[in-house]
């Protein structure tokens, strides 16, 4: 009922609105907001967020209701053994648990729990900047009326050309740029598109989305390159190493030898003499 009355008057309205400016005409646009939140990084990465978040609720609702689940057939198997009393303290156990799991559940998931909550106030500020964003594109294209799409006054037909969604979508992500901006160059190539047209923005956007692919491209070529050459300097380093490690042993057994000669002694060493064969009586 409530729709059919907004539908009423807002036709109503611009029936009015149609006669007193008959000379003229009434310019109507309207947006899509579903599709505006849905192209808009920042909701899209917050709404993944309280996804998760609503998956863990749902996870910890099914371990209660598994736990209940559990008590009850338990309840139902011990119920021969047990007496009254016993009984009826576990029925009340029982009624706890479901008394807890139904009031999780309304903080969750009710109508005034976290999920309606937080997405409200995930919504609530792209909303704000959209309706900001409208009034000005409004005033400067002389629009008279500009619908939501996606809200309770049902569009039974709308031209394309009267979709405005994608000029507020621009507009929105525009100001996100400025914040993210980090030099007044950059906030000047910002501003500077502003003034082009909607097919001519989306004319650079896609030279610049053909630079930014051309630019991963030659980094990751790149970082191939530089993976081969540390890869050839390891494997150099590793036989430089097995190399040097042959040299110290070579000149080590040299300066043995050497001081061997001097005191006298055997070289190479004779090795110690088989405890286990002299035992036997073996020649040395």
């Amino acid at each position: 009922m409530k729709t059919k009355q907004i539908l009423l008057v807002a036709i109503a309205f611009i029936c009015i609105s149609f006669s007193a400016n008959a000379q003229r005409g009434v310019r109507i646009g309207y947006i899509d907001m579903e599709y505006i939140l849905e192209n808009v990084p920042e909701y899209i990465e917050a709404s993944t967020q309280l996804d998760g978040k609503v998956q863990r609720w749902k996870a910890d609702i099914d371990k209660k209701q598994q736990e209940i689940d559990l008590m009850k057939l338990t309840l139902t198997n011990e119920r021969v053994l047990l007496t009254k009393e016993l009984i009826e303290e576990r029925e009340e156990e029982i009624k706890i648990k479901e008394d807890e799991m139904i009031t999780y559940q309304q903080n969750r998931f009710g109508s005034g729990g976290d999920l309606v909550i937080q997405r409200r106030q995930l919504v609530q500020p792209i909303q704000d900047q959209v309706f900001n964003i409208v009034q000005e594109v409004a005033e400067a294209k002389k629009y008279d009326f500009i619908f939501d799409k996606s809200a309770d006054v049902v569009m039974l037909f709308a031209a394309k050309r009267n979709d405005i969604s994608d000029i507020v979508l621009r507009s929105v992500n525009r100001v996100e740029k400025r914040k993210e901006a980090s030099s007044k160059r950059e906030r000047k190539e910002i501003e500077k598109r502003d003034d082009l047209s909607l097919e001519e923005d989306k004319e650079v956007t896609q030279r610049e989305q053909e630079n930014d692919a051309k630019q991963d491209a030659r980094e990751q070529i790149m970082k191939d390159r530089k993976r081969e050459r540390d890869s050839i300097r390891a494997a150099k380093k590793i036989a430089y190493d097995l190399r040097r490690a042959e040299l110290l042993e070579a000149r080590q057994r040299t300066k043995d030898s050497i001081q061997a000669i001097r005191n006298g002694t055997p070289w190479p060493p004779i090795p110690p003499k088989n405890k286990r064969s002299k035992s036997r009586g073996n020649p040395p």
